[in-house]
């Protein structure tokens, strides 16, 4: 190679030597970046504690004795139509079958008209004697356009998501059905007086008995909000709530916490792609990293309604409905309840009903636990049926013909707590 080199004309030797220096700068460049990415993704791994921060309230099945404890106050909330009559029916039936016989916790049903005779009949006489029942018609304050909303872009914004054949982004009411969840529930007259709810919609059904207060148990644990089901949320629907969040959290120097960062998946672009490119992109934030989509189902959650009524909540839900996002786009209150709850609790604040076997439209939750060796490689809520172990909870059952839910979103925030 030096003999090579000495043969060389100056002209030439100029340009190998100016090469050999572009390379290097250019090597030490990769390095510098290699480094760069290798701790922005150091950032966002989770380290699981050493003990189970969020084990089942109980196991398999016992006596349910309403006064061995002290009795929560609580209740169990349905949003629904006169035309949801069949579905609410079976839902009240399903609940108070496998629970609310045995606690006779009070019912309130939420509808943004006047629910009929025949509903309030038909739900009535499925509530049965053992638990009291209301009816209640929602405001137009809670429910419709607010002012700064422009309908007519608001109209043009939902026409074009039904044409994306986006879900229900078509139907105005849905729109205004997760504003209300999002951010007015808390607030109705009927729910006022409850620190505790127990949201369920028509049309669901619990495939495990519940044979102990979950109320109760949520508030002894120090527990704040509790879901079945986590899954995949659509990204067209929400394409830029996860920036406004992060962005918002950002500007309040809201510490990150470990549930946040089980739904971030950091990008392992070079730095400038990460900040000058990606955050254009839907659901991403602004240091490029993108929402891995993973949320709550919120058609099935039981919750401290303290948590929604606080000031760090209402400020949030404020920006978001100034926003517009409610109508311009298609923000679900799972979502939004789901990056919230991410945002402003503590992993263990949160419980994962493990035991409670729930079925939804044409997905469920099975109560399954791994087996020893699955659990032991990071599956800690099994996917295939190799994976599974024994049922969790009280006499469950699981439909095979229906789909079950995945267990990416579960293992991704369960490894956050255990």
């Amino acid at each position: 190679m030096l003999i090579l080199l000495q043969r060389l004309s100056s002209p030439a030797k100029y340009v190998f030597h100016t090469l050999v220096a572009y390379w290097k700068v250019v090597a030490v460049l990769a390095a510098i970046n290699i480094v760069e990415i290798y701790y922005h993704i150091k950032d966002y791994k989770i380290t699981r504690p050493s003990a189970n921060l969020d084990p089942p309230f109980y196991t398999g099945c016992q006596t349910p004795i309403l006064n061995t404890t002290a009795r929560a106050n609580a209740t169990m909330m349905m949003l629904a139509r006169n035309s949801d009559a069949g579905g609410a029916v079976a839902s009240v039936k399903s609940i108070q079958e496998q629970f609310n016989d045995n606690f006779h916790y009070p019912w309130v049903f939420l509808n943004d008209e006047h629910f009929s005779g025949e509903f309030m009949k038909e739900v009535t006489s499925a509530v049965g004697g053992n638990a009291e029942v209301s009816f209640h018609s929602i405001s137009k304050d809670m429910w419709g356009f607010p002012e700064w909303i422009d309908q007519e872009r608001a109209q043009k914004a939902m026409h074009g998501m039904e044409s994306r054949k986006i879900y229900n982004a078509g139907k105005e009411s849905y729109h205004h059905m997760c504003r209300f969840q999002s951010g007015f529930f808390y607030d109705h007259p009927a729910l006022t007086s409850y620190k505790w709810y127990w949201r369920v919609e028509p049309d669901i059904q619990l495939t495990c008995a519940i044979t102990y207060d979950p109320f109760v148990s949520m508030d002894l644990n120090n527990k704040v909000y509790g879901y079945t089901i986590a899954l995949w949320e659509l990204g067209k629907t929400v394409p830029s709530l996860f920036r406004k969040l992060s962005d918002y959290k950002l500007r309040k120097h809201i510490p990150t916490t470990t549930i946040w960062t089980a739904m971030v998946d950091p990008s392992w672009a070079p730095l400038p792609i990460r900040r000058f490119i990606l955050p254009w992109l839907r659901n991403r934030d602004a240091r490029g990293n993108l929402w891995n989509m993973c949320h709550f189902w919120s058609n099935f959650e039981i919750a401290d309604m303290d948590f929604f009524r606080s000031r760090e909540y209402r400020e949030l839900f404020q920006l978001l409905d100034q926003d517009g996002g409610f109508y311009y786009e298609r923000w679900g209150d799972a979502p939004v309840h789901s990056l919230a709850a991410a945002m402003l609790l503590k992993a263990e604040q949160l419980h994962h009903f493990s035991d409670v076997g729930y079925v939804h439209s044409s997905l469920q939750y099975c109560a399954y636990e791994s087996k020893r060796d699955a659990f032991e490689r990071g599956r800690l809520v099994p996917g295939s049926k190799e994976e599974r172990g024994e049922m969790l909870g009280c006499n469950c059952k699981c439909d095979e013909g229906i789909e079950i839910i995945g267990s990416t979103c579960f293992n991704r925030i369960r490894s956050t707590v255990m």
